[in-house]
């Protein structure tokens, strides 16, 4: 039985402004009309028609990750929340300690969320020849076969073979990011691969080497499973136990000290999407070696990733270039420079700027929130409710909201009255009253609501009772 493990608690900084703290790049479909983290559950789909997949992610993500699953007829063995990132060698951890408290014990296929594998048939071959060492108790890394001297990877250097699994290798040496001079030399040598950040093995396996390598995260992992409790479709790990785990990679704390670490190659065009000019070196492109996404109109471009979200965007006599467009920010750079992203996601930051963390796009439990227009005393918003949904039975001291339905039938709570509101009629929420708006019809609710008032934000948000969900 194979347990796909997917760690969906990624950022994506360098995918700025797409992927942004509150809505990262593992959610959006890049290349197709799937998500990345759709792809990633889809691609392991076929290797064990009844496993499900359990994936790690956090808090501000949870309902992104379960509407993703569920619009793909998915059911997940658990979607786990971490109060806080610990990096990867305690998030497996948890997984595995979850899984063994349910009695299981399966072989784990640990994936990042958010990487591209062109041949996935090839990847699907792999996996199952690796899963025969994983059985025996081998910890398994794939070492991608490198086309180029890249120097944002970390590499493995392939040891002597493992005579009892087939195609397999020891791991003579994990090496971490190199400069240019090296990272060429290591792809003339053949003996170098990139570190692909994806694992299968054993649950118990990597529990026990865990326990040998990293005692503190083995027990604090386990306290946070025994501690945590399911929530609706979640499990949440304990807060004070995770939070005391030490914070380490598994290549850190685990793979560099056993001596069960076994690779396997893997040449099926993977890439980790880790930045802008990555994701043009893996679309499609045009006549023109352009990638072009959305309202875009060029002239005279050439070898260029061009992607608008929210109005037309035109070019002239661009080379090599990325131009990301979203309905609060543009980004352009040089291909050659989208490493550099981040910075610029750092510099918002340190500006306190929202636009690092949010989209005027936001994801609720309900539905969406998709901000209009927002100003020092007033705010328009425009909520579309799922059918079914409801937002949370609340009050605001110092603001006011004027509902207006443009599709479908709310039933709006006020105080102690209920009411229906038909599609071109509206309602009026005075400062201090007792509401919640509810879809109670089989399709999306759509109401634009405008606040009023010297606090629009959620510090004035009364919850007094949890959200209404389907």
């Amino acid at each position: 039985m194979i347990v796909p493990v997917i760690l969906a608690g990624g950022s994506g900084t360098r995918l700025w402004p797409l992927s942004r703290r509150l809505h990262p790049k593992q959610f959006f479909s890049l290349w197709d009309d799937r998500s990345l983290l759709q792809n990633t559950v889809e691609r392991v789909r076929c290797l064990d028609p009844g496993a499900r997949p359990l994936v790690l992610c956090n808090h501000d993500h949870r309902f992104m990750v379960a509407e993703q699953l569920r619009s793909l007829g998915v059911e997940a063995e658990a979607i786990v929340l971490e109060p806080v990132g610990r990096n990867t060698a305690p998030a497996i951890a948890a997984a595995a300690h979850l899984l063994a408290a349910r009695g299981l014990d399966p072989i784990l296929l640990v994936l990042p969320s958010d990487h591209f594998i062109r041949d996935v048939a090839t990847f699907h071959r792999v996996v199952k020849a690796g899963c025969a060492c994983a059985a025996q108790g081998h910890l398994i890394t794939f070492g991608i076969v490198a086309n180029a001297p890249e120097t944002g990877y970390g590499y493995l250097r392939k040891g002597a073979p493992i005579h009892e699994c087939a195609d397999a290798f020891r791991v003579a040496r994990f090496v971490e990011k190199p400069d240019l001079e090296t990272a060429r030399a290591y792809l003339a040598s053949g003996d170098y691969f990139w570190n692909s950040g994806m694992f299968l093995f054993r649950a118990s396996s990597y529990l026990e080497q865990l326990q040998r390598h990293a005692p503190q995260i083995f027990a604090a992992a386990r306290e946070a499973v025994r501690a945590g409790r399911t929530d609706l479709d979640f499990f949440r790990l304990d807060p004070s136990a995770f939070q005391a785990c030490p914070s380490d990679s598994i290549d850190y704390a685990v793979m560099e000290k056993t001596d069960r670490a076994a690779m396997l190659l893997l040449d099926a065009g993977w890439d980790d999407v880790g930045s802008w000019e990555a994701l043009w070196q893996v679309g499609d492109k045009d006549g023109n070696r352009n990638i072009l996404e959305g309202d875009v109109l060029v002239h005279q471009v050439t070898d260029s990733y061009i992607n608008a979200t929210s109005r037309l965007v035109a070019a002239v006599g661009l080379k090599g270039h990325v131009v990301v467009e979203t309905a609060d920010a543009v980004m352009i750079s040089p291909r050659h420079c989208t490493q550099e992203v981040k910075r610029l996601v750092e510099i918002l930051k340190g500006k306190g700027r929202a636009e690092a963390d949010v989209h005027r796009r936001r994801y609720r439990p309900w539905g969406v929130l998709e901000v209009i227009v927002q100003a020092p005393r007033f705010r328009v918003n425009r909520l579309t409710l799922r059918p079914g949904a409801g937002i949370s039975l609340q009050k605001h001291h110092r603001r006011c909201e004027h509902w207006i339905v443009v599709q479908g039938t709310a039933r709006v709570t006020r105080d102690s009255r209920q009411l229906t509101v038909g599609t071109d009629e509206s309602v009026f929420i005075p400062a201090g009253v007792v509401h919640r708006i509810e879809n109670p019809e089989k399709i999306p609710l759509e109401v634009i609501e405008v606040q009023t008032g010297d606090d629009l934000g959620e510090g004035d948000t009364i919850r007094l009772e949890a959200p209404e969900t389907p």
